[in-house]
């Protein structure tokens, strides 16, 4: 009897896994349960935050670094409406940190989501991981004029001041 128990328990372990969904697919999966978490929200393209920019149309490289005293430098930067800029962004510090673009309410409501599900893993054009000593890069577009900010959402890391502005003129 007890091993047909076990034999039943490890087979719907798995189901009971698939179930409870996992992060690592990027935003917007139903299955964790989370109503609201999709980012899509934060790249349409009538948006004052922006939009995912064509590698090919890219007016200008943009070097941003960040570190473990949580800040991007620079943190303020400007751009001209309708730019498309690449951001060749460098982790200079021990700990993984991410650069998101969006509004600072949409980046709030974020970070508070990611202090419920610190393991949360992004896939979505306006943000990126960067691990310790490693680079990347983030192509966006700037369509109108406004202020557009960035932050890590890392748990704690906004919060210590890890974040910045682009004002697009």
């Amino acid at each position: 009897m007890k091993k047909t128990i076990s034999i039943f328990a490890l087979s719907v372990l798995p189901a009971f896994a698939l179930a409870a969904g996992t992060h690592a697919g990027g935003h917007g999966t139903a299955s964790h349960g989370m109503h609201g978490h999709d980012m899509s929200s934060m790249s349409h393209a009538s948006s004052p935050v922006g939009q995912p920019g064509d590698p090919a149309k890219v007016t200008r490289t943009i070097e941003v670094t960040m570190d473990d005293a949580m800040r991007f430098t620079p943190s303020d930067i400007e751009v001209k409406a309708g730019e498309t800029v690449r951001f060749f962004i460098k982790n200079t510090g021990k700990i993984p940190h991410e650069m998101v673009i969006g509004s600072v309410a949409e980046l709030k409501e974020h970070a508070a989501m990611m202090q419920k599900m610190p393991g949360m893993k992004h896939a979505e054009p306006n943000m990126i991981t960067v691990n310790p000593g490693q680079k990347g890069g983030l192509v966006w577009q700037f369509p109108q004029t406004g202020t557009v900010d960035f932050a890590c959402l890392l748990p704690g890391h906004m919060e210590a001041g890890m974040i910045g502005k682009v004002t697009v003129g």
